[in-house]
């Protein structure tokens, strides 16, 4: 097999590593006014292009002016020019598709503008030498900009003095802050959580990281629906063989049997109408919006329509650890005292807590056991992940260290190694001296040069953390395991401590991990078939999802990072959680709004009970296109007229099709969608419409024994009318109260039609006569053998490998 090709457009997006090429460094008073003006009219802003898009306009024109639509109103076109008023009801069916069309691409047009990852708050570039403020749409190339902490990086910049802690989860996922010193990079999109830096713009506008990220984010697909592929390819087969046939038919009754053009002309649109599909759009259209209206009540916001449908056709189901199977918190399992007891480690412990305001994911896990103390420390030491520990010194001498345990003690037991391989994330609290005793608050550099610490006395014990995993998690995966949906985990995280979780989480085959970090982009191709995929980047994995959908698999991937926003647009279904990245939301085809992976079940099977009930009905409205079809050609070559007028294929397909299909369409159903959608429904379309025809060619035969045009007429559309409900029927099989009174409903309504309003439908059903009855009698019958003959059939057909099921 071949690898897939990168999903996006595009080059996949490196971080850099070392100094531009054409990098010139600005002096440390930065940029003058006049040199800052001159960058900014040469279009070196920090401004981002406008997205082209498409306008407004040309979404309207797009879903008016379609194939589909031009056929429609040509037809009506032809009646109105006869004055055929009464047979151009079905414009009713056109105008709904293009007001629901309209409305989905405009709000998928308006949320992709929405999409934003960088926010707007005032900056602070140094212009001549001194320190301004400015929005971030007006810093330029080259600017000197001073960053603190909490501040977000606007552009990618090169730290020209000072050091920081950058927090790139947004961008890369990985959960810790990453230390950042001179001539290191800083990239659009991260945020300072401690330090301060003077950092130098090196890519600005569109050349910055995010504003790279956000323009695969932004860039509008089309939706991987094989239900929409299937029908533009039937309305294109129909489309095709629709106009010839037309002419040919038209030519037929004008020139050969020499009918008058107001008759020529509304026989011809019945027959070409008929082979049109427009209920089955209509009724797509609307059981999707049905499903989203329903959906939006689960607290799920659907933005894209056919994420329904691929959502029930996953096979393949891409989570993230962090936010998803986790609350993202971190709690105490366990404290294992050392070199003292389990009292002295809980006051040491509160010690250390007391030194800090701020509470990092850590220490609140440690919080939550440990009561803060009230000490006022001399100095401390905050965390980074260059150091992999904080500190904190008091008064008396003492400087407690807590961190990871190999860069906190010089020699790390064996234990340790054990607890992380089980998942834990493991800290160690020693105890040190410093030279002297410090003044409280005595600033940090005084007893912590350079990060400095004091040797290690002896360590006071270990705690051990795990992930929050979420309440219901495990019964979430256990119904996807169930249902035939692999799951695979993406994570930016170690894939030892992603397998614990999935451990404690019950997922099969949770040993099946690797470490992306050191795989090439082949060998990541070929371990494809692992569960856990750990220390992935946003670019890796959207290889993933590439890979498993060039296996053959419709591919669900949920996120709530930035940094997952390039695989959600690769995936077949791409799912937000809600309370994550704005940006990430809003490239998403579904968003959970609370958040909560585990009400995905429901999702999953509010998306197969619509598609399922699609694929079921859409047979009835195929019966309709496939005997239009078969008589027009076969009328080609009968000396028969067609025996139906556009009218009377409205009352067939409103009674026998359209209505019913639309409550049917509301049924519950819990399979995954499976199989070619196309050939389901023609197959299971196929008998129906070999019974219309068949009856239909009888009743214009009987012209040959004396009965006129309009009895035979009427005998062959009370014929199709009949055969179409019981087709209807035994679509609604097994019957449940719902079925059974939709079909009766719809039995009486077609029989007070024709017996009321006969004229309104062109039935002269006061002409037949008894011999007339007796005929139509035969035909029908034999019409239902035809039909149920032919479900037998296709029901064999349909399921090769399954054993009959009972008609």
């Amino acid at each position: 097999m071949k690898q897939p090709n990168d999903s996006g457009s595009g080059q996949a997006l490196k971080l850099p590593v070392g100094l531009p090429e054409d990098y010139i460094a600005t002096a440390e008073t930065g940029l003058s006014a006049a040199e800052a003006q001159a960058r900014l009219q040469a279009g070196q802003a920090n401004r981002q292009t406008a997205q082209p898009g498409k306008t407004v306009p040309q979404i309207i024109g797009e879903n008016l002016f379609t194939l589909f639509n031009l056929l429609n109103f040509a037809l009506a076109f032809c009646l109105a020019l006869v004055g055929s008023w009464r047979n151009m009801l079905f414009l009713g069916v056109v105008f709904s598709n293009t007001l629901i069309g309209t409305v989905q691409s405009l709000r998928a047009r308006a949320m992709l503008n929405k999409l934003r990852l960088l926010q707007e708050k005032p900056c602070h570039p140094i212009r001549d030498g001194v320190e301004t403020d400015c929005p971030p749409t007006d810093l330029v190339l080259g600017d000197l900009v001073v960053f603190r902490a909490g501040d977000q990086l606007p552009a990618d910049a090169i730290i020209h003095s000072g050091s920081c802690a950058a927090d790139e989860s947004l961008l890369t996922g990985e959960s810790d802050p990453v230390q950042r010193g001179q001539g290191d990079w800083l990239m659009s999109g991260s945020f300072l959580t401690e330090g301060k830096v003077t950092a130098q713009l090196a890519a600005v506008g569109d050349e910055s990281y995010a504003a790279r990220l956000m323009g695969d984010a932004r860039r509008i697909r089309s939706p991987k629906s094989e239900l929409m592929t299937d029908l533009n390819r039937l309305v294109s087969w129909i489309s095709r063989i629709l106009v010839p046939l037309g002419i040919l038919l038209f030519l037929r009754e004008y020139l050969t049997r020499e009918a008058p053009i107001e008759e020529a002309v509304p026989s011809t649109v019945a027959a070409m109408i008929g082979m049109i599909p427009e209920g089955l759009i209509l009724l797509t259209s609307v059981a999707l919006m049905a499903g989203v209206v329903k959906l939006g009540r689960r607290k799920t916001l659907v933005q894209e329509l056919f994420g329904i449908e691929t959502l029930a056709r996953t096979d393949v189901l891409c989570l993230d650890k962090t936010g998803t199977l986790t609350t993202g918190e971190m709690t105490l399992d366990q404290a294992v005292p050392l070199d003292t007891d389990e009292a002295g480690l809980t006051a040491a412990a509160s010690r250390f807590l007391g030194a800090f305001e701020a509470r990092s994911g850590t220490l609140r896990a440690l919080a939550a056991v440990y009561p803060a103390g009230a000490e006022t420390p001399a100095a401390t030491l905050p965390f980074s992940s260059a150091r992999k520990k904080s500190a904190a010194a008091f008064a008396d001498g003492t400087v407690l260290i807590l961190g990871a345990p190999s860069f906190v003690l010089d020699t790390v037991p064996a234990q340790v190694e054990t607890w992380a391989e089980q998942g834990f994330r493991v800290l160690a609290l020693a105890e040190a001296k410093s030279d002297g005793a410090g003044a409280p608050c005595a600033p940090q550099q005084e007893l912590f040069q350079g990060g400095e610490l004091p040797p290690v006395e002896r360590c006071l014990g270990f705690f051990l953390l795990r992930d929050t995993v979420r309440p219901a998690a495990a019964d979430t995966l256990a119904w996807f395991r169930a249902e035939g949906v692999s799951v695979k985990i993406m994570s930016g995280d170690d894939p030892r401590t992603v397998a614990a979780v999935a451990r404690r989480l019950g997922l099969a085959e949770a040993e099946k991990a690797v470490d992306c970090g050191a795989l090439t982009d082949e060998e990541l191709f070929a371990a494809r078939d692992a569960v856990i995929f750990g220390r992935l980047t946003p670019d890796r994995k959207r290889l993933l999802v590439g890979a498993f959908q060039a296996d053959g698999h419709t591919v669900a991937m949920t996120g709530d990072g930035v940094n997952d926003i390039p695989a959600l647009k690769a995936s077949d279904c791409s799912i937000a959680m809600a309370g994550g990245a704005e940006a990430t939301e809003h490239a998403a085809q579904l968003v959970l709004m609370d958040g909560d992976f585990t009400s995905l079940p429901a999702v999953v099977a509010e998306g197969r009970r619509v598609i399922g009930n699609i694929t079921r009905t859409a047979s009835l409205f195929l019966v309709k296109t496939l005997y239009s079809a078969i008589l027009a050609i076969l009328l080609l070559a009968l000396p028969l007229r067609y025996p139906f007028q556009p009218i009377q294929l409205t009352l067939i397909s409103a009674l026998s099709i359209g209505v019913p299909s639309f409550f049917l369409a509301l049924e519950p159903s819990h399979e995954r969608a499976k199989g070619k959608f196309l050939r389901q429904v023609i197959l299971r379309a196929a008998p129906g419409a070999l019974a219309v025809s068949a009856c239909a060619i009888a009743a214009m035969i009987t012209q040959h024994r004396g009965t006129s045009y309009e009895v035979a007429s009427t005998m062959a559309a009370l014929s199709a009318g009949l055969i179409g409900l019981v087709n209807l029927a035994l679509v609604c099989r097994p019957f449940t109260k719902l079925r059974a009174l939709l079909c009766a409903l719809m039995t009486l309504a077609f029989g007070g039609a024709a017996a009321l309003f006969p004229k309104v439908f062109f039935l002269h059903t006061a002409e037949l006569t008894g011999s007339n009855w007796l005929s139509f009698g035969i035909i029908t019958l034999c019409g239902f053998g035809i039909l149920l003959a032919g479900k037998r059939l296709a029901e064999r057909l349909e399921h090769p490998g399954n054993k009959q099921r009972k008609i």
